[in-house]
């Protein structure tokens, strides 16, 4: 709060009320903005993604690109062929491409993590690796072509 002015007593009522003049920080979630949270919840269609006042749903069809299995015992969700686990508490970084906002906490978040550069850190740092590999490799190669 910056500033609470001199109040007023109405009868009747169990409140004072004053003039108050105060900073808020919003946030409105926009389509194709790029988000960074941590998973909150495991369930079998997917990970809910604490994104600060809002949770967005990552389908388990958006996790990554690979088949994902659903291991309720240690509630984590598994790639069958690239072996990443994605768990509880983990950090990830997420693309908004569905917005249905409600009134309080119902406003519904979809979200998506299978693309290069979106999902769990580590994921993100081996596609960076990856991608920085590929460009080497292609600057050799054209070097021995010239």
């Amino acid at each position: 709060m910056l500033d609470v002015g001199p109040g007023i007593i109405i009868p009747g009522h169990a409140n004072t009320f004053h003039e108050v003049e105060f900073t808020i920080l919003a946030f409105k979630p926009t389509l194709g903005e790029v988000v960074e949270g941590h998973v909150v919840e495991g369930v079998d269609f997917g990970v809910f993604v604490r994104l600060g006042p809002l949770d967005g749903l990552v389908h388990v069809s958006q996790i990554c690109d690979d088949y994902i299995s659903y291991e309720q015992v240690g509630n984590r969700f598994i790639g069958k062929e690239t072996g990443k686990i994605l768990e509880i508490n983990d950090q990830v970084r997420a693309k908004i491409i569905a917005v249905s906002l409600g009134t309080g906490r119902s406003g519904k978040l979809g979200l998506t993590m299978r693309q290069k550069f979106l999902g769990k850190e580590e994921w993100i740092e081996n596609d960076i690796k990856n991608e920085y590999d590929a460009i080497k490799a292609k600057q050799v190669k054209k070097k021995e072509e010239n």
